[in-house]
């Protein structure tokens, strides 16, 4: 059986995430786990970051920011021209400590030969550690090769480097979405002002959650009916349209919390953080009693399934949610294709 784990950050805690498939066995053995526990958010259980729970899960001591410290002197030198070239790129932040992370692991591996020396099987040999030493995921695979090939290719221009390294195959995973129906009750339990109108304008826009807590009121245009999305993924404004529905809970969220920049502040003023969208879309879930383990962003594939439902174009559907690629958003002509689900079993006619 599959399965993946990875040092985390977790409620001010290091933690260690394991992923798998659901499977009873494996649920029952993590259980008795001490201090283990599962979380809907992270789609994964975690336990407490131990030496013994990083032998038991095959995790290397040195992981993210914690090995860039260790990497010999000439690699150091390297991972610096590195950093620079990817923001003389302008790549975003959380680009940059991904690939640096990724980058400062590899360097790490290399000991004292430096990465601009390296040969090609020495790449292979470390990506093959990846898989079957280290058990990463495929998607953390792809972040990996994706790091590396930004150095031998953006930067030492050795185009041909990755040709010979084949990428292991992605898990070809659907969008999983919530009905109508589910999406209204979890509103309807969600009784906070500031919360229930947070999570109507991410499903309402069809936002990701970094896009919601960065909402600023200047961007909010109730004369036009528009919302505007500054700087989102791939640094992409867009525009989204506000729903007419929401109008007048605006202005009474508006009234009641008065909000100085951002749309969405804290208790103590300043930007809403991700992590308290995040529980706020978690609390409403578990009140809800809905039966699923999805995430805030949910919100955001059930907005773009449901206008396909409505018979909505896809091109403005691409636009709506800001897709570089149209292929990204016809992964939703998967879960909404309405005509499949009419088709009746041959079973039901026995």
């Amino acid at each position: 059986m599959n399965w993946s784990a990875k040092l985390i950050r977790y409620k001010k805690e290091n933690r260690i995430a394991v992923y798998f498939d659901k499977n009873q066995e494996y649920i029952n053995r993590i259980k008795i786990l001490e201090g283990s526990k599962w979380s809907s958010t992270l789609g994964a259980w975690h336990l407490p970051d131990t030496v013994e729970n990083r032998e038991q899960f095959k995790i290397n001591a040195l992981i993210g920011k914690s090995v860039l410290s260790r990497i010999s002197i000439k690699n150091q030198e390297i991972l610096k021209r590195y950093i620079e070239h990817i923001q003389l790129k302008g790549y975003s932040i959380s680009t940059l400590k991904t690939y640096r992370n990724e980058f400062g692991i590899f360097l790490h591996f290399l000991k004292e030969e430096t990465a601009d020396t390296c040969e090609i099987e020495k790449i292979r040999k470390y990506i093959l550690y990846s898989i079957n030493e280290q058990k990463l995921s495929e998607a953390t695979i792809q972040s990996r090769i994706n790091a590396l090939k930004f150095y031998y290719v953006q930067v030492l221009r050795r185009e041909n480097v990755f040709i010979e390294i084949p990428r292991p195959k992605k898990h070809a995973t659907l969008p999983k979405v919530f009905s109508q129906h589910d999406i209204k009750k979890l509103f309807e339990v969600t009784t906070n002002l500031k919360h229930n109108t947070m999570l109507k304008l991410c499903y309402g826009l069809g936002l990701r959650v970094s896009e919601i807590i960065n909402l600023k009121i200047k961007d909010i245009d109730s004369k036009l009916m528009q919302v505007f999305i500054e700087r989102a993924k791939g640094k992409k404004d867009r525009y989204a349209n506000l729903p007419q529905s929401i109008l007048i809970q605006l202005r009474d969220y508006f009234i009641e919390y008065r909000p100085k920049e951002y749309l969405f502040e804290g208790q103590y003023g300043g930007q809403y953080s991700v992590r308290s969208a995040q529980e706020v879309f978690k609390n409403a879930l578990k009140k809800s009693k809905i039966n699923k383990t999805l995430g805030i962003h949910s919100l955001r594939h059930s907005f773009a399934t449901h206008l396909l439902e409505q018979g909505t174009d896809i091109r403005f559907i691409q636009e709506l949610l800001g897709h570089k690629d149209i292929k990204t958003t016809l992964l939703y002509t998967h879960v909404s294709d309405k005509n499949i689900r009419k088709i009746i079993s041959p079973l039901d006619n026995l």
